[in-house]
């Protein structure tokens, strides 16, 4: 029995985990696996490959993904498609598990409607904005790297007694952000999905300076486009220098952490499961309260993410 992995849209440390563990586990129950480079380009131009154990030696500690990542603006048209499913033909392909967010599988979830492709989606974003799920693969290293930077940040700006400004990525999600200003201490956190107050913030802030608060460390959400505002507001109204740091795609890379590699062994075990459990299924493993479940792709994108009000409360004192 032939099933394959892949990758679509942006890429998250905890993917190569789990494309050993897919290998891997693939191998114990006699099955065969195939691994598609690439992304959704790849699975339409055929970049597909029997695997072996020596394709995913040594991959465990790598972050990003060897089989590589694309967005598809081809794979919306049905030539395309059909291309694609071709390509699987030729191996007995009729089982997929891909790795990424939403729109991946909306993707696949076509796919599937088109030819009866059977798959499993894993949420795979350092954003953690899928809806349905509390965890995607690949958050818990970039909340990590941001610690580290932050931390280093920290170390700059006291010495300085200047204000730092830190951009997170996370489009239109500042989960990144949120979690990162609570674990690092920072003053101000900027999200989307709350309404700040310059005007409180900068009585409490003066006041702090005028009892000796040294630095300031502002975290704010990409998708807020704020940065430049706020480092203007330090100097201009809060009467501190200050510096614009955007940490950009280092969130992205890094050695995948021990709760990302195991939540990949995780989420890929039950992914195949699934696929040789039921004969036709286009579902998502999520990580909800605490255990791994399966939501259809239906109810995965019937709604946008929202991050839990109880997190949101910790953060009013920053906005």
């Amino acid at each position: 029995m032939a099933i394959a992995i892949m990758c679509s849209g942006g890429d998250s440390a905890g993917m190569n985990p789990a494309i050993k563990k897919f290998v891997d586990y693939c191998f114990d129950l006699n099955l065969e696996p195939y691994l598609i480079y690439d992304g959704l380009e790849g699975l339409i131009d055929g970049n597909i490959d029997k695997a072996s154990y020596n394709a995913v030696a040594g991959v465990i500690h790598h972050g990003g993904t060897i089989l590589r990542s694309s967005r598809s603006k081809r794979f919306f048209e049905y030539e395309y498609r059909k291309q694609a499913y071709e390509n699987l033909k030729i191996y007995d392909i009729d089982k997929l598990i891909v790795l990424g967010g939403d729109g991946s599988f909306r993707a696949l979830k076509q796919f599937y409607d088109d030819f009866n492709i059977n798959f499993v989606g894993i949420p795979s974003t350092i954003d953690n904005d899928i809806f349905g799920t509390d965890y995607c693969l690949g958050v818990d290293t970039a909340l990590n790297v941001l610690r580290n930077a932050i931390d280093d940040i920290r170390d700059t700006a006291s010495s300085f007694k200047r204000g730092f400004v830190i951009e997170t990525m996370g489009r239109d999600c500042g989960y990144l952000a949120l979690i990162s200003s609570l674990t690092s201490g920072a003053e101000i956190c900027i999200i989307p999905e709350l309404e700040y107050d310059l005007d409180r913030l900068k009585d409490r802030l003066k006041r702090e300076i005028s009892e000796g608060r040294k630095y300031i460390l502002a975290i704010v959400a990409e998708g807020t486009g704020a940065t430049e505002k706020i480092v203007k507001w330090l100097e201009d109204d809060v009467g501190i220098e200050a510096r614009a740091s955007i940490l950009g795609h280092i969130q992205r890379g890094g050695n995948p952490t021990v709760i990302d590699r195991l939540n990949a062994f995780e989420f890929v075990t039950y992914a195949i499961e699934e696929l040789l459990k039921n004969k036709n299924t286009n579902s998502v493993v999520v990580y909800k309260n605490s255990k791994f479940e399966f939501a259809s792709i239906d109810y995965i994108t019937s709604q946008k993410y929202k991050i839990n009000p109880e997190l949101l409360k910790f953060a009013n004192k920053m906005v």
